[in-house]
Formats: structure tokens, C-alpha cells, sequence
């Protein structure tokens, strides 16, 4: 397949996204046939693009020299590419009922499909300059779905939104000229790129802005001390939540991570260091930090915010390993703990939606009015909490054992924390399936008289989601084989 698909698929959402308000439609229904008509046929794209991967890189436009705009795609790129073309459909589908008593709805799915096309632009980067530059755009589209409801509460959540990705921006733009500065090339190599003949003896430096260039693409991740701008991000409609903390936006820092860390900078350069101890040190008090704080939340949404504070870091635990065992389970974790948080939010979102409700204390009895919004996220939350037969389990299996064929001691502590937060995980999902289905004898049902379930254009994707964590959680082999040959075409 020719390398110019590459961009076609890119340029596909955008395309759609600038027209969705141009084009004359008499109906709101003949817009959102459009749009997902657009996303349905790019995600097919994208698809026919990984089962017949160009060899060739697509160079988009050149500045000077080795610095270009180029897109390529390999494993771990056409992962990320085909993780998002599935879930943004359903999750395109699931907010046209979400969205439907809300203002500025046309805005809205401009900026929500337009973040498709920026977010298949990081997973297609060929090179750091490339993936610096979508990256950074998807930090600016996403500030006006953040900010979306134009309240008070929104507008002070976008404003942190914004300072924290700048400062993070800061820091990956410190690693992005050092690269260009000290590295054989731009693009990414598996083992890395730096030219080691200038910088011997220079390997403190090194370590300096690694840790800086990690943390700052790491901001997306919400890795402590960065974390507050993810749960104040909650005010936003719950689609945008639902992708700003389970696929585009923290999936985008954890991956922008695994590129500089294995393709830039190379995990020999850095494992044994102290560059490889300070991280991993904060990547494992963020994975208790954020069960800790959800724990106490007393929020919807924002607990679940703080539930993927720390299932973010496993992924940063798994690739801060340094080995092929390591990024295999942070890849299974990235794709799986999608599957599993876009469900839960969708499950809050449609609470949210059908009452009102925003708090665990409201919660009570809805289990039996909302029965398959609340089965749904009874299984999410079983499978966060690592129950065999379900996806989580496994993506948390494969990070214990690499951890433990690591033998490094500080990833021991790594598997403590892991264990801790299995249990704070479920207290704080469990409270909640508890008070929906068992609020006491003495609850009024009255009360809730009218409450049910939301239409097929919620449930749906909510079906779809538990499907996907049963088959990956019964029948894993072929995916982890998948990630395996993925990972071990990454670490040279």
C-alpha cells in the first residue's frame, strides 16, 4: 500500500471535522451521519493501512535539513493507531445521545473528531520533531473540549489544563534538541539514536535530560507531581473525558514516553542509572497516590480520574523496566485499561445523563433501574481490579512477572504497590457497585420511580466494551504474541 495513505487517514477526521459546520445540513441527524460516516470509513482506513504496511516513510514537509514533518508506520505506532480507530467510532456513536441536550453541540464534534486525525498523527510520527508537533496540537484542540461549558469551574479546569501542558511541553522540547542536537539522526530507531562519540563522559547529562524529556511527555500521564489537571479536567462533557483519560490525550504522554525512551535515547544508555531509580521511584508512589486519593473521592468522575492516575503509571512502570518483558505488559496495559476506563466513564456518563447525579452518595439503588449501566460497570470494575478471566488481570500479570524477571529491587517495590493497589482499586470500585444495587432495606424507591437505562446509542458501545474485556481476558495468546513480536522489534 502506498505510503500517501498515511497522511489520508490523518487528513481524513480534520477534513470532516472543518466541514461538519460548513456544509448546509438541514438536520442535526444528516451532521452526525456525516461525521460518523467520516470516522467509520478512517478507522477502516487505518486498518487496510496496518494489515499492508508501507515500508516507506511519507515526508509531509521539510524545514531544513534532518528536520521534517514524516509519517511511518511501525509496531508500536500501528498499536497505538489501531487501538484509537476502534474506540473513537463508539465513542463518536455514544455521544450523539450524550451530547444531545448540550450547547454549542456543532463546536463540540468539530474539535472531538478533529482530535482523531492530531491523534493518529503522534501514533504515525517517523520522527521526534514530527511527534512533538502533534502532540503539542493535541493539547491545544483538546483545551476547547476541556473548557466546553464555558463555566466558571470549566474555565479555571482548561486554565490548568493549559499551564500544565506547557510546562510539560517545556520539558520534551529539551529532549527534542538535545536529540537533534547529539543524535545520528531524528527519526526513531529501535536502541536508540544518540551518537555516544559526543557525549562520552557526558552520561550524567544524559540522565538529566532523559528524566526531564520522560516527565515532560509524562504530564499527559498525570505521573505525580503532575497529576491535579486530570481530575479538574472531569468538568468537561464525559466523551471528552472519556478520551482525555482513557485513550488521546494520557495515552498519548504514556506513548510519546515509550518513543524517546526506546527510540531516542535507547533503554541501554539509561537502565542502572539513577535516571532509571528517580523515575521509577516516582511511577510507583504515583500507582498508590492516585488509588489513595480515589479512594477518598467522593466525586463520579473524578474518582475515576484518579483511578487512571494510577493505572497510567503501570504503563510508565512496565516501560521504565528497561526490557522487552517490560514494554510487552505496558503495551497489553495500554490497550487493555482503554477498553476497561472508556467503559466505566461511559457508565458514569450515562448516570450523569439519565439523573444528574455526580456523587457516590447519589448513587443509591440505581443498580436496579439502570441495570445494564451498572452490570457493564460492575465488570469494568472487576477487571481493574485484576480478576482472572477478565483483560486486566493480564496486562497486570505480565507487569508483576517482568518486574520480577527484572531483578532490579526498586521494581520489587514496584510489585508491593501493584498488590496495594489491587485492593485500594477494589474499595473504590466496589462502594459503588455496593450502594447502586444494595442501598438498604429502608431506601425509597420512589424516589428513583422514572430512572432507566439510556438508549441503544449508549449501550451499545458499553456492550461492546465488556465483550472485548471478557475475549482479551479468556483468550489472550494472540495478543500478547502480537505485543511480544512488537517488543522485541522495539528493544536492540
Amino acid at each position: 500500500m502506498s505510503e500517501w495513505f498515511l497522511l489520508l487517514v490523518v487528513l481524513i477526521p480534520l477534513v470532516a471535522a472543518v466541514l461538519s459546520p460548513m456544509l448546509p445540513f438541514k438536520k442535526r441527524n444528516s451532521r452526525l451521519f456525516f461525521l460518523e460516516a467520516a470516522v467509520i470509513l478512517n478507522s477502516i482506513l487505518v486498518f487496510a493501512v496496518l494489515l499492508n504496511r508501507p515500508d516507506a516513510s511519507l515526508t509531509v514537509f521539510r524545514f531544513t535539513g534532518n528536520l521534517s514533518i514524516t509519517l511511518k508506520l511501525d509496531g508500536v505506532g500501528g498499536l497505538y493507531a489501531g487501538l484509537v480507530a476502534i474506540l473513537w467510532p463508539l465513542a463518536l456513536l455514544y455521544s450523539f445521545e450524550y451530547m444531545k441536550h448540550e450547547h454549542n453541540e456543532v463546536s463540540f464534534f468539530l474539535f472531538y473528531v478533529f482530535t482523531y486525525g492530531v491523534t493518529l498523527g503522534v501514533a504515525m510520527a517517523e520522527n521526534i520533531l514530527t511527534m512533538y508537533f502533534f502532540f503539542e496540537m493535541l493539547s491545544l484542540i483538546t483545551l476547547p473540549l476541556v473548557m466546553h461549558t464555558r463555566t466558571r469551574e470549566a474555565v479555571l479546569a482548561s486554565r490548568t489544563y493549559l499551564y500544565y501542558m506547557l510546562g510539560g511541553a517545556a520539558f520534551a522540547f529539551i529532549g527534542m534538541i538535545f536529540i537533534l542536537t547529539y543524535g545520528r539522526t531524528s527519526s526513531f530507531v529501535p536502541g536508540g539514536v544518540l551518537d555516544l562519540t559526543k557525549l562520552a563522559g557526558r552520561e550524567n547529562l544524559i540522565a538529566i535530560v532523559f528524566v526531564l524529556c520522560f516527565c515532560g511527555f509524562s504530564v499527559k500521564t498525570a505521573m505525580w507531581p503532575f497529576s491535579s489537571w486530570l481530575p479538574k479536567a472531569g468538568v468537561a462533557p464525559t466523551p471528552v473525558t472519556a478520551l482525555l483519560h482513557a485513550v488521546a490525550v494520557v495515552n498519548t504522554g504514556a506513548f510519546a514516553a515509550l518513543r524517546v525512551t526506546y527510540f531516542s535515547f535507547g533503554p541501554e544508555l539509561i537502565r542502572g542509572t539513577w535516571a532509571q531509580k528517580l523515575l521509577m521511584g516516582l511511577i510507583v508512589f504515583t500507582i498508590v497516590y492516585g488509588c489513595s486519593r480515589a479512594v477518598k473521592e467522593t466525586h463520579f468522575k473524578r474518582r475515576l480520574a484518579w483511578s487512571t492516575v494510577s493505572n497510567l503509571s503501570y504503563i510508565l512502570f512496565g516501560i521504565i523496566l528497561l526490557s522487552q518483558e517490560g514494554l510487552t505488559a505496558a503495551c497489553a496495559h495500554m490497550v487493555f485499561h482503554s477498553f476497561m476506563k472508556i467503559c466505566a466513564f461511559f457508565c458514569a456518563g450515562a448516570v450523569i445523563y439519565k439523573t444528574g447525579r455526580n456523587y457516590i452518595h447519589e448513587l443509591d439503588g440505581l443498580g436496579r433501574k439502570m441495570p445494564v449501566v451498572f452490570i457493564t460497570f460492575t465488570i469494568s470494575s472487576l477487571a481493574l481490579m485484576a480478576v482472572p478471566g477478565l483483560c486486566g488481570f493480564i496486562s497486570k500479570w505480565y507487569l508483576a512477572k517482568a518486574a520480577v524477571l527484572s531483578e532490579n529491587p526498586m521494581a520489587y517495590v514496584g510489585i508491593v504497590a501493584l498488590l496495594i493497589s489491587a485492593l485500594l482499586t477494589a474499595i473504590y470500585m466496589l462502594t459503588i457497585v455496593v450502594r447502586a444495587f444494595f442501598p438498604g432495606k429502608d431506601f425509597d424507591y420512589e424516589s428513583i420511580r422514572d430512572v432507566q437505562d439510556p438508549n441503544w446509542l449508549m449501550i451499545v458501545p458499553l456492550v461492546i466494551f465488556v465483550i472485548v474485556m471478557f475475549v482479551f481476558g479468556l483468550h489472550s495468546t494472540p495478543v500478547v504474541k502480537l505485543l511480544e513480536q512488537i517488543a522485541a522489534a522495539s528493544v536492540r
